[in-house]
């Protein structure tokens, strides 16, 4: 018989990955008590290492979108309000 596959969440992930870069447990001490095979936990730990410049990279603090891309809409919205706003002043 076969089983499904497990679908961890991301902080369970998070929880594990840091554990095991605490290196406080090994590696099988970890699988045993998350029940996840010592291969996908050390997955888990270089994903972990390699993605942590991004932590404290400028981009990721504004999630990625300029200042323009965020104020785009709302000028957008003044616009369409201050046309309405003319339209409404003239039909009055």
């Amino acid at each position: 018989m076969s089983q499904k596959r497990k679908r961890h969440s991301d902080e369970f992930k998070a929880r594990v990955a840091l554990e095991a870069v605490k290196g406080v447990r090994t590696l099988s001490e970890l699988s045993s008590e998350y029940r996840v095979h010592p291969t996908v936990i050390g997955h888990w730990k270089r994903q972990l290492v390699s993605g942590a410049p991004v932590v404290f990279s400028r981009a990721a603090g504004r999630n990625g979108r300029t200042e323009e891309e965020l104020t785009a809409p709302l000028y957008e919205e003044i616009g369409r309000l201050k046309v309405e706003m003319d339209w409404l002043k003239k039909k009055s």
